[in-house]
């Protein structure tokens, strides 16, 4: 197994969409911003916030389907606390957006307010979507907009250009494609996306990768390991430090490889193939509903 590098990358369309969300921030009224509700912290640009400045903003915990419901309560009370309008949500589903348009017309009351005073009652409102690859800005206007305007695909990095899409009740969607940051300074943000899909797996090594996610779990979600595959902990020591050479998460991938059988010739764990598979079941939901980051404390 070898170690995973540091993920650096600035693709130019991505470039490109930080230009083109500059220039259209004066045609919009707010921003939706989706992160993934498994990974809020990691899944957020934090280029983002000096691109919007003091544009009213909406953020959604996106996938909340597949993230721990006590803990996704926690980051909507910390945003709360912060003075952010936070929703949870699951786009593909369609749960929790009934309260999209109504928290929207919250955060805008006093710019309609003054848009009625005017006699501009009924001007449309105009919201531009941000959010990284793969966090479901295209199922979110989908299901908005009850069509398939917007391509969706379970795979980073879709959606190429900016697209206007009109809703039925006064609501103008501006979508941009997904935009990742240079640099990940730090390793566990990298790790996190790499965890979710939200980055492709031959960014980092997959076993490197299975091993650090298992070592995470085993630092909370223990059962989930035990529970799905049927195998003893005793003598793996949970440890969650990014500075950590993965020794924990090593042997939990042996075991889960034993136990499913999956060997090679000669008897030994093919590790790789486990690898694949547990990072396959986590993100197709059989491990349970995951959050891999809680709202840090202040």
């Amino acid at each position: 197994m070898s170690e995973a590098t540091d993920v650096q990358w600035f693709p130019g369309h991505m470039a490109k969409t930080r230009r083109i969300m500059k220039s259209s921030m004066p045609l919009v009224d707010a921003v939706v911003e989706i992160t993934d509700a498994r990974i809020p912290y990691s899944s957020r640009n934090p280029e983002i916030d000096k691109i919007i400045g003091k544009k009213p903003r909406l953020v959604l915990l996106n996938k909340c389907d597949a993230a721990d419901e006590t803990v996704t309560s926690r980051w909507i009370d910390y945003y709360k606390r912060n003075g952010v309008y936070a929703l949870a949500t699951d786009c593909k589903s369609g749960r929790g957006l009934n309260k999209f348009l109504p928290t929207l017309k919250e955060i805008l009351k006093d710019e309609i307010e003054r848009w009625n005073k005017k006699g501009m009652t009924g001007r449309p409102l105009r919201i531009m979507i941000v959010g990284i690859p793969n966090v479901g800005k295209s199922s979110l206007i989908n299901r908005l907009s009850k069509s398939k305007r917007a391509k969706v695909e379970d795979r980073p990095g879709v959606t190429r250009g900016k697209q206007w899409v009109a809703l039925s009740d006064g609501v103008e969607l501006l979508d941009m494609p997904g935009v990742l940051w240079p640099k990940f300074e730090d390793k566990q943000v990298g790790e996190n996306l790499a965890f979710t899909g939200a980055v492709k797996d031959n960014i980092m090594d997959i076993e490197y990768l299975a091993c650090r996610f298992l070592q995470l779990l085993n630092n909370g979600y223990e059962d989930r390991l035990v529970n799905r595959y049927g195998i003893d902990l005793n003598g793996v020591q949970a440890d969650d430090s990014v500075l950590s050479d993965c020794t924990e998460g090593y042997e939990i991938l042996q075991r889960i490889g034993k136990k499913r059988g999956f060997l090679i010739s000669g008897g030994e764990i093919d590790t790789e193939r486990t690898a694949i598979m547990v990072m396959d079941e986590f993100r197709g939901g059989k491990l349970g509903r995951l959050s891999l980051e809680s709202p840090k404390v202040k």
